[in-house]
C-alpha cells in the first residue's frame, strides 16, 4: 500500500512499514488545510493530532484506511469517511499509562505549586514561607470521570498515595474492568453529580464528542467544594471554559490541564488562552501520550492494524457499523 504518515511517527516503525513492502511517505508537518492537496494517491493515512476533515476525505481518490495513532477519533470526520467507504481505526489503550502519569504529575504540581516554585527560584527568589503551605494528596477523595484504560491507570497510581478512589456506577462494564477496579478499591456512587459533590479531586478521562462536550459546566462546577483540584487530560471541550474561569475566581478551584478548547493542531504555534493565563491553572501542551514508551507502543499498534488490513481484517474499526449506502449527501 501507499501510506501517508501525516504526524510524528518513530523512524524504526516507518522502516518496518517499508520492510513489509509498503510505500511510506512521511509528512509530519502537514496541516489539516494542506491535507486535501496531499492525500491523493494514497491507500492509507496515519495521523495523531492532524485533523482529517470531510474536504480531505473527499479529495482522496484511493484512500481505504485512516489510522488514528491513539485512542480518540474526534479529530477525524468518521461520518464523511463512512460515506466514502473509508475505514477508520484507532489504537486504544497503548498510551494509557503515559496519560495517567501526566495526570498524576499535574495533581502533584497543583497541590505543591511546583511550577511557581521553579519560576521563583529561576528568578533568584527564595520563598519557603509561601510554598511550604500545601495540603498533600494522602487521604483525599479522588473522583474519576471515565473508568476506561486511562482512568483505571490513573486510579491505580493515586490509590498508592493513600487516597480513596471513587467513580460513577455504570451498567455494562466488562469483567476485566470490574475486577481491576475492585483490586484498586474503587467506591461507586450513583450519579456524576454525587461524585462531584463528594470528592475534592476530580480527574477527567472521557472521550471527546457530542456526548461529553461541555460536560463540566456551571452545574457541576457549582457542586464542587471550594479549593477542589480539577485535572483534565482528555479533551479540551469537555469543560465549559467560561464557566471554569468563573468557578476558579469564585471558589478557588485549582486546575491542571493538558488539553484546551481550540488548541493548535500543529506542533508549534502562537496560542493565547484565558485559561493558560489564569494563576489557578497549570498547563501542559497536550503531551499526555507523548512519551517514547507510549509512542512506540502506539506505533506497534499501527503496524498491527496495517498488517491485519493487508490480510483482509479490520482491527479496532470505529465506523464499521456505518453503512455508506444509507448515508445521504449531507451524512444524515
Amino acid at each position: 500500500m501507499r501510506i501517508l504518515v501525516a504526524d510524528t511517527f518513530p523512524e524504526a516503525s516507518r522502516a518496518e512499514l517499508h520492510q513489509r513492502g509498503h510505500d511510506c511517505s512521511y509528512e509530519p508537518d502537514i496541516t489539516a488545510e494542506d491535507l486535501p492537496k496531499g492525500i491523493r494517491g494514497y491507500d492509507a493515512l496515519v495521523v495523531r493530532s492532524t485533523k482529517v476533515t470531510a474536504d480531505a476525505l473527499a479529495a482522496a481518490n484511493r484512500l481505504q484506511l485512516v489510522i488514528r495513532a491513539g485512542s480518540g477519533t474526534n479529530t477525524i470526520d468518521t461520518t464523511a469517511a463512512s460515506r466514502h467507504g473509508i475505514s477508520v481505526c484507532n489504537v486504544p489503550g497503548r498510551n494509557a499509562v503515559a496519560v495517567a502519569e501526566l495526570a498524576v504529575g499535574l495533581l502533584l504540581a497543583v497541590d505543591r505549586r511546583i511550577p511557581d516554585n521553579v519560576a521563583q527560584l529561576r528568578a533568584g527568589e527564595w520563598n519557603k514561607k509561601e510554598f511550604q503551605r500545601a495540603r498533600g494528596v494522602k487521604g483525599r477523595r479522588i473522583g474519576i470521570v471515565g473508568l476506561g484504560d486511562i482512568g483505571l491507570a490513573f486510579a491505580e497510581r493515586v490509590a498508592a498515595f493513600g487516597t480513596s478512589v471513587h467513580a460513577v456506577a455504570k451498567r455494562g462494564r466488562d469483567t476485566a474492568t470490574l475486577e481491576r477496579a475492585r483490586a484498586i478499591g474503587v467506591t461507586y456512587v450513583d450519579t456524576l453529580e454525587t461524585l462531584v459533590a463528594t470528592c475534592d479531586v476530580l480527574s477527567l478521562h472521557v472521550p471527546g464528542g457530542e456526548s461529553t462536550r461541555g460536560l463540566v459546566g456551571r452545574g457541576l462546577l457549582g457542586l464542587m467544594w471550594p479549593g477542589t483540584i480539577l485535572i483534565n487530560t482528555s479533551r479540551g471541550d469537555v469543560i465549559d471554559e467560561a464557566a471554569l474561569l468563573e468557578a476558579m475566581d469564585a471558589k478557588g478551584i485549582r486546575v491542571g490541564l493538558d488539553v484546551f478548547p481550540d488548541e493548535p493542531t500543529t506542533a508549534t504555534a502562537h496560542f493565547d488562552s484565558p485559561l493558560t493565563r489564569h494563576p489557578n491553572v497549570y498547563g501542559t501542551h497536550h503531551i499526555g501520550a507523548s512519551t517514547e514508551q507510549a509512542q512506540q507502543s502506539v506505533a506497534d499498534g499501527v503496524l498491527e492494524i496495517v498488517d491485519a488490513f493487508t490480510a483482509g481484517t479490520l482491527l479496532h474499526c470505529v465506523n464499521r457499523d456505518l453503512n455508506p449506502a444509507s448515508l445521504g449527501a449531507d451524512g444524515s
